[in-house]
């Protein structure tokens, strides 16, 4: 019985996966447009940064974006299957050997640069 409402939500769920997003990894450098709404207009807000971390789970896939903003370093969490994500650009990919650049948290200044991986 559990199989069949899994298949159920599964079906449900798949008629709001988004078709257009990139395929992003741990250490890539991206600009993500958030749609935000100040009073009764909307505009888009880009937001740039590298992904620390991915949390794939269908629709509830999320990725941890981090920059480090006047001395601070800021982390948000982004639903990427949200309807308030307008587009996702990769800016730069990075060679990274783990699956979550927590490390980073620790580090700054050159310390956190990610050696670059270019695709041919």
């Amino acid at each position: 019985m559990a199989k069949n409402t899994e298949n159920i939500i599964r079906a449900i769920e798949k008629s709001y996966l988004k078709n257009d997003i990139p395929i992003i990894h741990v250490g890539d450098t991206i600009r993500i447009g958030l749609l935000i709404q100040e009073g009764n207009k909307e505009r888009v807000q880009f937001s740039e940064g590298v992904i620390i971390s991915v949390n794939n789970a269908n629709l509830n896939t999320t990725i941890t974006l981090r920059r480090v903003f006047q001395g601070i370093g800021v982390e948000k969490v982004y639903l990427i299957h949200s309807p308030r994500i307008t587009d996702i650009q990769i800016l730069r990919r990075s060679k990274v050997r783990r699956a979550k650049l927590y490390y980073l948290r620790n580090r700054s200044g050159k310390a956190t640069r990610l050696k670059q991986k270019f695709t041919v």
